[in-house]
């Protein structure tokens, strides 16, 4: 992997307040430095499969997490979950959605889809906060990925 390319999170997430809030808890737990960040479905998918503006990206510098709301303009959370785990070059990759939605239909189909944690975002600051920095310690600090 050329260290130019590393990508540690992709975060999805069109809200600019939800954005700003997570990643500065991500820059607090020292999890910020190697973030790209898609601000709706469509960009996550040219991000991860290679395309368009990320042409010049190759496949293999997949990010160590992704960090997914549900509720996107383009094209939906739940696509691009579905377009990541139904791809065998890039179902390897955590991940993890971070969303408002309680809706257990949303819930049963993302784990359906292969997602690997379901995260309601709190609504308070530093609940969202902790739960940002704890996901995040975990998926990139003590998860052991597989070796590709």
């Amino acid at each position: 992997m050329n260290k130019a390319n590393i990508v540690e999170i992709l975060l999805v997430e069109d809200s600019p307040e939800d954005l700003e809030l997570t990643c500065r808890a991500l820059q607090r737990a020292n999890l910020g430095n190697h973030i790209h960040i898609a601000r709706d479905g469509a960009e996550a998918l040219e991000f991860i499969f290679c395309e368009g503006p990320h042409a010049d990206r190759r496949i293999e510098d997949s990010p160590k997490l992704i960090l997914l709301d549900l509720k996107l303009p383009k094209v939906d959370g739940l696509d691009v979950l579905q377009a990541i785990k139904g791809d065998p070059r890039t179902r390897h990759i955590p991940i993890v959605v971070l969303t408002s939605s309680k809706e257990q239909g949303d819930v049963v189909k993302s784990y359906r889809m292969g997602v690997n944690s379901y995260i309601v975002k709190p609504v308070d600051f530093d609940g969202f906060n902790a739960a940002v920095q704890d996901l995040g310690m975990y998926w990139l600090l003590l998860n052991q990925p597989p070796e590709l």
